[in-house]
């Protein structure tokens, strides 16, 4: 029997498929390149299309919106996430994972913010040395993990997410408290509270500095490194980290980062809810790629059994 899930995203997700595809078609031909004499008219006719389409795009944000309580309730109760966030995130993008976690039932054990530092490959010798300086006594670091990302995500993955196998929490709490107040006190993150947690969100932006020193590289790795030492990473962001040296892209395009799910249209609420449904989805053993950018497999996660 088909859900509300599966008829609420499927028919979401085409509807929205049809709207993206429109609108970004009349971004790229929208200046009057047409040939011909009746180039003018072609336009003024994909601007109108653009806008109907447009307004059908807000009405199935809308919908999806509307939904969202029915599309996730339960689908991550008992279970724990922590939320990362890159320099470049908007804060209402944060704010609406946040809220599609609570909605999903999740318990999220705090929010860690990197700042540029972090991503910032000039600041790499200063950050390994700041992380070689806390690892806990019994650590595993990886011997291929050498850069700053890589780095950071096998330690803070083995500080703060869980044991996939037993569920416990690695280290003790003084671990993790030297391993943050070091870390915040170099100017490399900051945070409220972050308790350990089964699963994490990295909550990245639309990939407009991603080119300087790295930093795209650099958080992806750093969603990789996460994604080696817990139950299930989402690294979520806007179209255009999906594109070129974006985070997205690189965790799309190198051959390690696989295991990360990527969401690339977090501004949207198929995007949000999406981000959901794949932390349900690794639980399961899945991963995919989604959303409206490059090399993205699919507009959102197949419909799962409730």
């Amino acid at each position: 029997m088909i859900s509300f899930r599966h008829h609420a995203v499927s028919i979401a997700a085409v509807f929205l498929a049809l709207a993206v595809g429109v609108v970004l078609g009349t971004r790229t031909h929208g200046d009057g390149f047409f040939p011909g004499t009746g180039s003018r008219q072609q336009v003024e006719d994909l601007r109108a299309a653009n806008d109907r389409l447009t307004e059908q795009l807000k009405a199935s944000d809308s919908f999806l919106a509307g939904s969202a309580g029915k599309l996730l309730a339960g689908s991550l109760a008992d279970r724990s996430v922590l939320v990362f966030t890159t320099p470049d995130a908007d804060s209402a993008d944060v704010d609406s994972v946040n809220a599609a976690l609570s909605t999903a039932g999740a318990k999220v054990t705090g929010r860690v913010d990197l700042t540029g530092a972090f991503t910032d490959s000039s600041d790499g010798d200063r950050l390994r040395t700041a992380l070689m300086n806390v690892v806990p006594a019994g650590a595993q670091l990886k011997i291929d993990a050498v850069d700053q990302g890589s780095l950071a995500g096998d330690l803070l993955g083995q500080v703060l997410l869980t044991d996939p196998a037993t569920g416990q929490a690695r280290g003790s709490e003084q671990e993790r408290s030297l391993a943050l107040e070091t870390l915040r006190g170099g100017g490399f993150l900051t945070f409220a509270q972050a308790q350990p947690a089964q699963l994490a969100v990295l909550v990245t932006g639309d990939g407009a500095r991603a080119d300087q020193n790295n930093r795209g590289t650099i958080i992806a790795r750093f969603a990789g490194g996460l994604r080696s030492h817990s139950a299930g990473v989402v690294l979520a962001g806007r179209y255009g980290a999906a594109d070129g040296p974006g985070p997205i892209a690189v965790a799309r395009e190198e051959a390690e980062l696989a295991p990360v799910t990527t969401v690339d249209n977090l501004d949207h609420e198929i995007g949000r809810i999406t981000t959901v449904l794949g932390l349900t989805e690794q639980l399961g053993g899945g991963t995919g790629r989604y959303g409206t950018g490059a090399k993205a497999t699919s507009l959102t996660v197949a419909a799962m059994p409730r």
